[in-house]
């Protein structure tokens, strides 16, 4: 089954075979060079990587994790687990160490949100000023934690918006969270916070309405405050 992720650019000039390198005397010695398609170019299970965007049967997944199984004999293998960017659901594949993939074109640009309708979710492009339409479906979980005004990326796949990344870091204000109390100096002591995104968290109790903070929004916990 053939799977296709995400191009490296600096690879797209090489061609399949050997390629001619210039060497002392004029001389020229050969290299591999990794072949190159109209989709991208041709990799192996080596350099299967966490995080890739890959094709698989025509759809974008994203590499979640691999592992590779060597045995007494014969070739290693290697699993993958995948989740499919358009579905949402995740699969697990083994392979042959050493069997071929090929990478696939896709697009990450960053634009700003700008409001939610319904189950429509609308960002600008920080460069063109086109307004972009994304599903509710597509923006899942991250909703959590993006507010009007705020920067992500989003990934396209043959046109179609088919991911939206958030920083794994960001700032954000606390709009609604209990008191301090004055003298409570338990180690540890927490309290839930909502902040302007949306989302609630659990953040020190010495902390106040009103105050920025950083946040993982990745595990969804407190960093630290920001920088006033």
């Amino acid at each position: 089954m053939m799977l296709k992720f995400i191009s490296v650019m600096s690879m797209l000039g090489l061609v399949a075979g050997f390629c001619p390198m210039p060497s002392v005397g004029g001389q020229f010695s050969a290299m591999i060079c990794r072949p190159t398609t109209s989709l991208g170019v041709a990799v192996d299970t080596s350099d299967i990587k966490n995080g890739m965007t890959l094709e698989l049967d025509g759809e974008p997944y994203k590499v979640l994790s691999f592992s590779i199984m060597k045995q007494a004999r014969g070739a290693a293998k290697t699993t993958i687990k995948f989740k499919n960017l358009m579905r949402g659901n995740t699969i697990e594949n083994t392979y042959r160490s050493g069997e071929k993939f090929e990478t696939a074109l896709i697009e990450k640009n960053d634009h700003q949100f700008t409001y939610e309708d319904g189950n429509t979710f609308f960002f600008m492009n920080s460069e063109t000023f086109e307004e972009v339409p994304v599903d509710a479906k597509v923006v899942g979980d991250k909703k959590d934690w993006i507010e009007e005004g705020k920067e992500v990326s989003l990934v396209f796949f043959k046109g179609k918006t088919i991911e939206v990344v958030v920083p794994s870091t960001e700032v954000y204000q606390i709009v609604e969270t209990e008191p301090n109390v004055k003298g409570n100096t338990a180690q540890g002591y927490t309290k839930p916070a909502v902040l302007s995104c949306g989302a609630t968290i659990s953040v020190p109790g010495y902390l106040e309405q009103g105050e920025m903070i950083k946040v993982d929004t990745e595990k969804g916990v407190f960093l630290e405050r920001a920088n006033k």
